[in-house]
């Protein structure tokens, strides 16, 4: 019985654990980002997530500097993004893979993963 109980007190608190962790996310995430690896934007672009929940992408696009605002929003391990273009808004969904204080993965629908670092 003691084996049982220690091991329900042992998923209740992993479960805690995460469920705390994904709490943080909206937390840590706040701030620039530098883009790592992608294959979606271009390594050295700036993402900083604001706390009002506004989001700004700064890039390079050949000698030109390129700046898009949005908004964002971290629900649990959910990471969705929104960004009007030319008229269209353009909403994405991806998931938290990790996320600590000096690097962030972010995977989207089509399981291709972004890697970002802080940005000091």
């Amino acid at each position: 019985m003691k084996a049982v109980s220690a091991f329900g007190l042992a998923v209740l608190l992993s479960v805690a654990c995460v469920a705390r962790a994904e709490d943080d996310f909206a937390k840590k995430i706040l701030g620039p980002w530098l883009v790592d690896k992608s294959e979606e934007l271009p390594p050295g672009a700036t993402v900083d997530f604001l706390k009002d929940g506004k989001v700004t992408v700064s890039a390079k696009d050949k000698d030109k500097e390129v700046k898009h605002d949005g908004t964002y929003k971290v629900e649990k391990d959910k990471l969705t993004t929104k960004f009007t273009y030319n008229g269209k808004t353009l909403e994405q969904t991806d998931t938290i893979v990790k996320l600590t204080d000096e690097v962030m993965e972010v995977r989207d629908n089509e399981k291709r993963v972004t890697t970002f670092k802080r940005k000091k």
